[in-house]
C-alpha cells in the first residue's frame, strides 16, 4: 500500500500528552496515518485512515530522505486494512529529518526495529 504526503509531522516527546512520541501524516487523498507511543507502555499504537488506534508489535520502520516504509508483523495486518506494508513518499525538509529519526527511535525503542538509510 502507498501514501504520498507533503511532510511528516512529528513530536519526539509531547509534554502536554504525558511525553507521548508521535508521527503523523495526511495523504494527498485525505488518508491519515499515525504512530504513537507513551514512554511507559510496551505497545505502539497505529491509526490508519481515521480508525481507532490499534496496538502493534514487532514493527519495522525504514526511513530515507524521501520514503518511510512501515512493515507490520503478519498478525497485525488488520491495522492497515489487511496490508502488512505501507510505503509513505514524503517531501519532508532535510533539516527536519533528525527530529523524525529521533521520534521514530522513541516510538520503537525496545519494541520494534528502526533503520535509517
Amino acid at each position: 500500500m502507498k501514501l504520498t504526503t507533503a511532510h511528516l509531522i512529528v513530536n519526539p516527546c509531547d509534554d502536554e500528552e504525558d511525553n507521548m512520541a508521535m508521527l503523523c501524516c495526511h495523504g494527498n487523498n485525505d488518508e491519515m496515518f499515525m504512530l504513537s507511543r507513551y514512554p511507559d507502555e510496551d505497545d505502539v499504537d497505529l491509526i490508519w485512515d481515521y480508525n481507532d488506534p490499534v496496538p502493534v508489535e514487532g514493527l519495522k520502520v525504514t526511513l530515507s530522505d524521501t520514503t518511510l516504509l512501515i512493515e507490520l508483523a503478519a498478525g497485525d495486518a488488520d491495522a492497515l486494512g489487511g496490508n502488512d506494508q505501507l510505503a509513505i513518499t514524503h517531501s519532508t525538509a532535510a533539516s527536519d529529518l533528525a527530529e523524525v529519526e529521533q521520534t521514530l527511535q522513541n516510538i520503537l525503542k525496545g519494541t520494534g526495529t528502526f533503520i535509517r538509510i
